[in-house]
């Protein structure tokens, strides 16, 4: 059985590797917070998230069939969490029984097999009984076709026969084999047979009275002996305990990625019922091939991790940057620029996972990769210059972005001067741009933004952090050419105090 909750027609796989550039999404977006809200500070609910959100889906289809799938669990999201804890009762439940300390033997073997089916018969039984409850409420592929295959594989007969085989496998009434004589008289083609009740003649229980079989008894002391006869069963019971083992390891995968899967929805719902609890608004996405243009628009986008962070409710922004290949943000300090580039990232990443997007709504073309160059702050164990961090980790990006990836720039190349700063910032957005690669970035530098604005691609927008007249910041972005000056006397108004000048103004 298989559960495909994730993909239409095949497993995670969770021997692939993360994105080259996952740590520096984790940092630059602040994912750790998402990702521990997602877990709920468990430790396998936070491996499965961290692998489920940075693991781009980059076919409109399979982002489709995962976002119907999450539609269902947060419609059912009660049937969802008991079938993960399901799974989780069996995954944990194999664990702890005993494998002795000699598990390869075919006894142990066949013991723990036994115990374990017995085990996993009466948790299939508990998803059966939910298939049976609550199938007709699901309305996504992915979630008709794992009840479908639970209706059609554990039916009455099927427990009926588990049960039946694994009494029979106890071997209560002994081990009945056959074997042949081979090579030096050495025992060979041994087999179990299907033992049965016998029922013995009176002239069977008259001493000599039955010459068709012998019988020999070990002396209890005998442990060479008991040792043989030991070695005997293992012999016939070999196959039949390798098969049964098989089959516990078979179901036992089906739990373990029935629990890896729905863990991922259950992060899902976790994040909604923060969200949802501060009437924050959460849309599913809608995902453009990257054939159709590019396209990005949304309403009410606030940074996910934020809000998550914080008691208050985000502010969010409205945008519509269909068409637009480089999205320059300047204006005032303070003014929540980084704020906005975070949001635009975490919306981009959490639309190609197939998650609900922090928005009124949101639609994107689905892009190669998403790439992040932020501004790091000096570090003593740097082997070089802050200019030349910076140049390695672009020379990284270069080397992993394609035609149709996402790069987004926070303050960059600014441990130089301006003139410099700028010049070099110009060069590489416009590569990128030329090459297909979607910018957007956040600056202070003047002379790399008017630049852009002056002799940038036409298809350029440029936003601005909005500034009351009073100073205020109202954290919105609004479409605006770059202006020369960042406001900073007004975060030393607000720290210091205003300095009346002897005309009387500040």
């Amino acid at each position: 059985m298989k559960a495909f909750l994730m993909f239409r027609d095949r497993d995670v796989d969770i021997s692939a590797d993360l994105p080259g550039n996952a740590a520096a999404l984790i940092e630059d977006l602040g994912l750790d917070t998402l990702l521990r809200a997602m877990s709920g500070d468990d430790e396998f609910l936070l491996e499965v998230a961290r692998r489920g959100v940075l693991s781009s889906l980059t076919d409109v289809d399979e982002i489709a069939y995962r976002q119907h799938v999450l539609q269902d669990c947060l419609e059912h999201a009660a049937v969802v969490r008991e079938m993960y804890n399901v799974a989780v009762e069996a995954v944990t439940g194999g664990k702890k029984i005993y494998r002795g300390i000699f598990a390869r033997s075919p006894d142990s073997i066949l013991r723990w097999s036994i115990e374990a089916l017995r085990l996993f018969a009466g948790v299939l039984a508990q998803l059966r009984r939910i298939a049976d409850e609550h199938a007709a409420g699901f309305r996504s592929e992915g979630f008709r076709a794992l009840f479908a295959t639970l209706e059609a594989e554990l039916g009455d007969e099927y427990f009926q026969a588990v049960d039946e085989h694994l009494s029979r496998l106890r071997f209560r009434g002994g081990v009945l084999l056959s074997a042949e004589l081979g090579k030096g008289n050495k025992g060979a083609g041994y087999v179990l047979r299907r033992g049965g009740p016998r029922k013995q003649g009176w002239l069977s229980r008259v001493p000599g009275g039955n010459r068709s079989s012998f019988t020999l008894r070990i002396s209890d002391r005998d442990q060479s002996g008991h040792q043989a006869l030991s070695e005997l069963r293992g012999r016939g019971i070999n196959l039949a305990a390798n098969a049964l083992a098989q089959s516990t390891d078979h179901i036992l995968s089906f739990f373990t990625m029935l629990r890896r899967e729905l863990g991922f929805y259950v992060g899902c719902l976790n994040v909604h019922d923060r969200l949802a609890g501060k009437q924050e608004p959460l849309c599913m996405p809608v995902p453009v091939p990257p054939g159709g243009g590019v396209a990005m628009s949304f309403r009410g986008l606030y940074d996910l991790c934020l809000s998550l962070r914080t008691d208050g409710r985000a502010v969010g922004n409205d945008a519509d940057a269909d068409g637009r290949t480089l999205v320059v943000i300047t204006g005032a300090n303070e003014g929540g620029k980084s704020t906005f580039l975070r949001s635009v990232g975490l919306a981009q990443l959490l639309m190609q996972c197939g998650m609900l997007v922090p928005a009124e709504s949101f639609s994107a073309t689905v892009g190669t990769g998403l790439f992040t160059h932020y501004r790091r702050e000096e570090d003593a164990a740097m082997e070089s210059g802050k200019l030349d961090e910076e140049l390695r980790r672009m020379s990284e990006i270069a080397d992993r972005v394609r035609p149709g990836g996402v790069v987004l720039f926070n303050e960059s190349f600014a441990a130089t001067n301006e003139r410099e700063g700028s010049a070099i910032a110009r060069q590489i957005v416009r590569a990128l741009v030329e090459s297909g690669v979607r910018v957007f970035l956040v600056t202070h530098l003047f002379d790399l933004a008017y630049g852009l604005f002056a002799q940038g691609p036409a298809t350029a927008l440029f936003l601005r952090a909005e500034r009351a007249d009073d100073g205020r910041r109202t954290f919105r972005l609004i479409e605006g050419e770059p202006l020369p000056t960042s406001y900073g006397q007004d975060l030393y108004d607000r720290i210091f105090g205003a300095v009346p000048d002897p005309a009387g103004r500040r």
